[in-house]
């Protein structure tokens, strides 16, 4: 049995999203909005990955795995207390956080997310 796989907002090089067999992916999110601190890219993203789970019929308490990528990983203090405020008590999934160079000198955040549909 073939399961087909759907994508969302197609670009030229990548999808924002792919389901497939009952699972959500989403690619690495960044921030619009380059000139906030962390906890304002990290409110940005959250609010994209809450969007298109939201597309997919999902939600973030059905987060799956979670990878951070932090230009500083300095940061992580700050980003984890907005991550703590949007995140449901009881639902945090796993997680893996690192820094890492960014595409864009601006970005401080990106975040991939794998989500269960609904």
């Amino acid at each position: 049995m073939t399961h087909a796989v759907r994508r969302f907002h197609v670009e030229d090089r990548y999808s924002d999203m792919a389901i497939h067999h009952g699972t959500v992916y989403l690619a690495g999110q960044v921030p619009d909005d380059t000139t906030q601190d962390i906890r304002g890219q990290t409110a940005q993203v959250l609010a994209m990955v809450d969007r298109l789970l939201a597309e997919a019929g999902s939600d973030k308490a059905r987060i799956l795995m979670t990878q951070i990528f932090l230009a500083d990983i300095g940061d992580i203090t700050a980003m984890n207390e907005v991550w703590d405020a949007w995140i449901p008590a009881g639902n945090t999934p796993p997680r893996a956080t690192v820094q890492a160079a960014m595409a864009h000198a601006a970005y401080k955040i990106e975040i991939v997310v794998t989500a269960a549909a609904a």
